[in-house]
């Protein structure tokens, strides 16, 4: 893959606006983290955020994630998911910025209880993907108990995991690393098909997390460097649901089985995407 991607510092030119509007680019190129890329040969842009508009975050891309926050999040997860608060999701600087509180928001119908207030924003209902390159420009909350993801969920409303997940980053505590993982029936009640990839100052720097999805196979990377690598089996929908389309999630967890305790401490934290883009042939 990397060697059909551009080692410039560039933006595409859908995107030359945004860098014009936030900052020189070189300052850009040497202060931010990694390059701005180009998509592997013959993908086109389909969709993208660029997050330049201040404010809440756009209703004609994203909806707000609240199915369980009166019964509380799966993997025994502590936040409370808020709808269109821009003190947990809120656009600016030409970004989108997802923070987690030590807050109870005890006033929401829909409260279960929990210390701590985030966001979870999908595309559900907005938009879907069946195959593509997906790429985020993101920096990352450090600190013990955070857990922010972008991920995918197929959308034909199948109970987990016999729809398919598609992990292209997650990220627990404050670990040097990130996590790239699918799910499926197949892989049910284990820790899935995926692994682990070194990233040097995750949350002091943007890196670019990147999924290609083919009908053969899934390839999860970061900064143009692929660690995950998933053949399709051809054995059925069991071991391949990536067949069908998928929606997109953002989103900032706090606590729960993986990363353990919240230490109170390390919050506010936030979660700061430059963009979202997902390219097709």
């Amino acid at each position: 893959m990397s060697a059909s991607r551009s080692s410039q510092c560039r933006p595409a030119a859908t995107v030359a606006a945004k860098v014009t509007l936030r900052a020189p680019l070189l300052a850009l190129c040497l202060a931010a983290g990694p390059a701005l890329a180009a998509p592997p040969d013959g993908y086109a842009l389909v969709w993208s955020d660029e997050f330049t508009a201040d404010g809440l975050p756009d209703p004609t891309k994203w909806t707000y994630d609240t199915e369980a926050n009166a019964t509380g999040w799966y993997n025994n997860e502590q936040q409370y998911y808020a709808v269109a608060n821009p003190a947990n999701s809120v656009q600016s600087d030409g970004m989108l910025h997802i923070t987690a509180r030590h807050e109870r928001l005890s006033d929401a119908p829909d409260h279960g209880g929990q210390d701590y207030s985030s966001a979870r924003l999908i595309t559900k209902g907005l938009a879907t993907w069946t195959y593509g390159y997906v790429e985020a420009r993101a920096r990352l909350p450090c600190g013990q108990g955070t857990w922010p993801a972008i991920w995918m969920l197929g959308a034909s409303g199948d109970p987990w995991p016999l729809g398919g997940e598609i992990d292209i980053m997650e990220h627990i505590n404050s670990d040097q690393a990130v996590h790239g993982t699918l799910h499926s029936q197949a892989t049910k009640g284990t820790s899935g098909n995926g692994g682990r990839m070194p990233v040097q100052d995750p949350c002091g720097t943007f890196h670019l997390y990147q999924m290609l999805w083919t009908p053969d196979r899934i390839t999860i990377s970061v900064d143009d460097m692929p660690y995950v690598r998933f053949r399709n089996p051809d054995t059925g929908r069991e071991a391949w649901p990536y067949d069908q389309p998928f929606y997109l999630l953002v989103n900032l967890a706090i606590g729960g089985t993986w990363p353990g305790a919240v230490d109170d401490t390390v919050l506010p934290a936030t979660f700061t995407l430059d963009y979202i883009r997902i390219y097709q042939k």
